[in-house]
This record gives C-alpha cells, sequence and structure tokens, in this order.
C-alpha cells in the first residue's frame, strides 16, 4: 500500500536533546578516517578560531538519523522499514558541531513520490541547539522497495 501524501508538510516534535561529547566525536573520526586535528586536539581546535574540537562533517548523520524514528515508528505512516534503503543523503552545516553542545532535531516530511512501485519519501531534519541556534539541516531519500501500487 503507497505511503499517505497527507503526511507532506508534517513535523515532528523536537527530540530529547544530544549532548556531543568529544569523545564520541573522536570515535566518529577514526571510524571515518578523518584525522584532522580539529577532530580530536582542543588546543588545535582553539588555534583555528573554534571553543572546543569539532565533529566531521557527517557526524550531523547520528542526530538525524535518530530522528528518523518519529517516522518510521508512526504506524498512521505505515512505512515497513524492513524494505527501506537509504537513497539520498545531503547537509547544509549552519556553523560546525563542536563537544559541548546540546543538541535537538525536528524532523520533517517535505515528500512522498510513487515510482515503479516503490515510496520515495524525503525526509529534512532540522539540527539546532537547544537554545534555538541552527547548526545543521539533513536531507535524505528512505525508499521503500515494492510497497506501492504502481506507479504514480
Amino acid at each position: 500500500m503507497p505511503l499517505d501524501q497527507s503526511f507532506i508538510g508534517r513535523a515532528y516534535p523536537p527530540t530529547r536533546p544530544y549532548e556531543v561529547g568529544r569523545e564520541k566525536i573522536r570515535e566518529f573520526a577514526a571510524a571515518i578516517k578523518d584525522e584532522s586535528p580539529l577532530c580530536r586536539d582542543v588546543e588545535a581546535a582553539k588555534a583555528a578560531g573554534y571553543p572546543d574540537v569539532i565533529a566531521p562533517p557527517t557526524f550531523a548523520v547520528i542526530l538525524s538519523m535518530g530522528a528518523h524514528d518519529a517516522i518510521v515508528e508512526d504506524p498512521q505512516l505505515g512505512l515497513d522499514y524492513s524494505r527501506v534503503v537509504h537513497g539520498q543523503q545531503e547537509f547544509t552545516h549552519h556553523r560546525p558541531i563542536r563537544a559541548g553542545d546540546r543538541l535537538v532535531t525536528v524532523v520533517h516530511v517535505d515528500d512522498i513520490k510513487t515510482r515503479a512501485g516503490n515510496d520515495f519519501l524525503t525526509v529534512r531534519a532540522e539540527i539546532s541547539t537547544v537554545e534555538g541556534e541552527p547548526v545543521c539541516t539533513a536531507k535524505s531519500m528512505l525508499v521503500a522497495r515494492g510497497t506501492a501500487e504502481g506507479e504514480e
């Protein structure tokens, strides 16, 4: 059954605050083989003008994918996550994510399309500090394979 088009434009409540820790940044940087001292060395980050170490740009996926749970777990949408593949991802950074940030994410359903028997769900995650400072906009496309009833 195709996804409900009335979900386009829906926003979900903000996530619980996520406190960005130095060690989480270091672990993520190591996992993606980012050797930048800005991700590991507080003094190097301060010398570059940052108050603390900064996260690699793709660190935002931790927050955006966590926020997707609200959509995935929404029974009214009817998304069969066992059939979902990640189709696309992009980040627009308003400033670097840095250690000590307390971030919340509001996730939005921007579009739902049906093509070739598949549902394409475009999702936007607005990541900001708990005080409301914009940090990153993450857009992604989830493709639910074989869930739609034909083409649009």
